[in-house]
């Protein structure tokens, strides 16, 4: 059961970066610095915790865990730049289209991570699965807002950039749990974003290190978005993705999106109506749902 804690708690965490973001950008930061300043200040995080760590491990009897050998490296980063691709990708979807929009097209990593689950291990998903997809995406169409708006002309650039981000994110968590899983999470994760950084430097060269912006106010933000964004989901991915498999970890990431809401509510103050927040029930009740009937079926 922890493991599924494990995966819940990174979706969740994930789920708080629109607010954090939408308060940078309130600060007067653009895009570049915003992704550029979380990914700099996370990996620092994330190879911090893997010295200690990996001291710590030395009085122990597998060391071997936090050595990485070059072609593991690599596997890693070339996961890890799926991430990368996720962030940028979204934001930049966000410039044609809704919010609103933007958000059901990043949701379709819920069937697409169950497709490629399916190709990869040559398995029809199970009928819980199917179930809770079917529940989830009436859910995640509720719960973003989108439906009884008046809806702008379709930029097909916007849908393409969010369909793609949407493909990226399946991607990162469909294989995140499958790469060198000999090594500890935590240096896994560590390996993973220093693939994410090197992708996101070479699209937005750090100018923030030098031109001030860390001074105005752009720290507090990028540490907070370093935290929930770069350290926690993908360790919390590393350790739990393996254990739930690939399938079940992306119906659980759909908590990200009951937990934006939430946070878009009590924090910026933006208006949620009643389908909404029944959105937000019918979602966490697809998220459940298999082990619900797992449940029910090991005590029939």
């Amino acid at each position: 059961m922890k493991y599924y804690l494990f995966v819940l708690a990174g979706a969740c965490s994930f789920g708080l970066l629109s607010t954090f973001v939408k308060k940078a950008y309130e600060s007067g930061f653009h895009v570049g610095e915003v992704v550029g300043s979380q990914n700099v200040f996370g990996v620092l995080m994330m190879w911090i915790l893997v010295l200690v760590t990996a001291k710590s491990a030395r009085k122990s009897a597998e060391p071997n865990q936090y050595r990485v050998r070059p072609k593991q490296a690599l596997s890693l980063m070339a996961v890890g730049t799926t991430s990368g691709l996720t962030g940028m990708l979204y934001y930049a979807a966000l410039q044609y289209i809704s919010a609103s929009f933007a958000i059901i097209l990043l949701f379709q990593f819920t069937w697409m991570g169950i497709l490629i689950e399916a190709i990869a291990e040559r398995k029809r998903p199970g009928k819980e699965k199917l179930l809770s997809l079917v529940i989830l995406f009436a859910g995640i169409i509720m719960a973003s807002g989108y439906l009884g708006r008046s809806h702008e002309a379709t930029s097909w650039i916007g849908v393409t950039l969010g369909l793609l981000a949407a493909v990226t994110y399946a991607l990162f968590i469909a294989f995140s749990g499958k790469v060198a899983n000999q090594i500890a999470p935590i240096t896994r994760s560590a390996v993973m974003q220093s693939g994410s950084l090197i992708l996101v430097m070479l699209v937005f060269p750090p100018y923030f290190l030098f031109n001030g912006a860390l001074h105005e106010s752009l720290l507090p933000w990028a540490l907070l978005l370093a935290f929930f964004g770069v350290v926690i989901p993908p360790l919390f991915y590393a350790i739990g993705v393996p254990r739930v498999g690939g399938g079940m970890a992306t119906i659980l990431s759909a908590a990200e999106l009951p937990t934006a809401v939430v946070m878009s509510f009590i924090v910026l103050h933006e208006t949620v109506n009643g389908l909404q927040w029944f959105g937000v029930i019918v979602t966490m009740f697809g998220i459940a749902l298999p082990e619900l009937m797992k449940y029910r079926r090991n005590n029939a």
